[in-house]
């Protein structure tokens, strides 16, 4: 018999966030072809896609890939997370660009981190560029630099399918999206905040706008007034990956 006031509650998470942790935790463990296990990388950039492949946050780091990626996506408090600009319940594929040079002891931080702006500002471009919106999440400006080459991005799914089916409902994300849309603002309401989160704000009702007039557009028969060219296909990574390969 438990004693008085010890929980009955199961200890652990639930089992589809468990499932989602362990399929990043499988991404970040892929090797590349020369072994190397990717999460492990210090330095390196990456980018979030949404349930229709949209980018929807690109972000650097120097503390390890695995380490920044994983706070992202299980809800460690990131910056991102708690000022509810980045909805982790969103995203669906992942690409990881690991910047293994940068870890040359030869190179100074300063110069570490000029690659890593520049890197940054080259995802973020070629992530604007397939943007619906024309736009990401981030709420900071990334500041332009020279564009450079980059390595083949490393995609892959972290979210299982049995976990997919459920959450990729149009009518799901829809409520999500109002949900961070809801919050967002009221973040906004209660403090001195950025331009930058305000536009942030701006972005999401227009990713909820759409996805309501995409599917309203369902039952009706009709096409949304501004529909872009998506596709709604999620492996259209695959094909996407391997031509961003030495872009700059």
């Amino acid at each position: 018999m438990a004693k008085r006031g010890t929980s009955q509650a199961h200890v652990g998470v639930p089992e589809e966030v468990a499932a989602i942790r362990a399929a990043i935790r499988a991404c970040l463990n892929q090797k590349d072809d020369e072994g190397r296990v990717i999460g492990n990388s210090k330095y390196g950039i990456y980018c979030f896609y949404d349930y229709d492949d949209e980018p929807i946050y690109v972000g650097q780091t120097k503390e390890k890939l695995r380490q920044r990626i994983s706070r992202h996506l299980t809800n460690q408090r990131t910056d991102a997370v708690a000022m509810n600009v980045l909805d982790p319940f969103e995203v669906l594929t992942i690409g990881v660009y690991p910047l293994w040079n940068l870890a040359a002891p030869s190179l100074t931080e300063g110069e570490r981190q000029a690659v890593l702006n520049q890197a940054e500002y080259t995802v973020y471009q070629k992530a604007l560029g397939r943007s619906t919106f024309s736009a990401i999440l981030n709420e900071a400006d990334i500041a332009p630099t020279e564009l450079i080459d980059l390595p083949t991005p490393h995609r892959c799914r972290i979210v299982p399918d049995g976990v997919y089916e459920i959450r990729k409902h149009p009518d799901i994300r829809m409520a999500r999206r109002a949900m961070t849309v809801a919050n967002l603002a009221r973040v906004i309401s209660e403090r001195d905040v950025s331009l930058g989160l305000r536009r942030t704000l701006l972005t999401q009702t227009q990713r909820l706008q759409h996805l309501a007039q995409t599917r309203l557009a369902e039952f009706s028969g009709e096409y949304p007034v501004e529909q872009g060219d998506e596709t709604g296909d999620v492996e259209v990574f695959e094909e996407e990956a391997d031509s961003e390969s030495g872009e700059g």
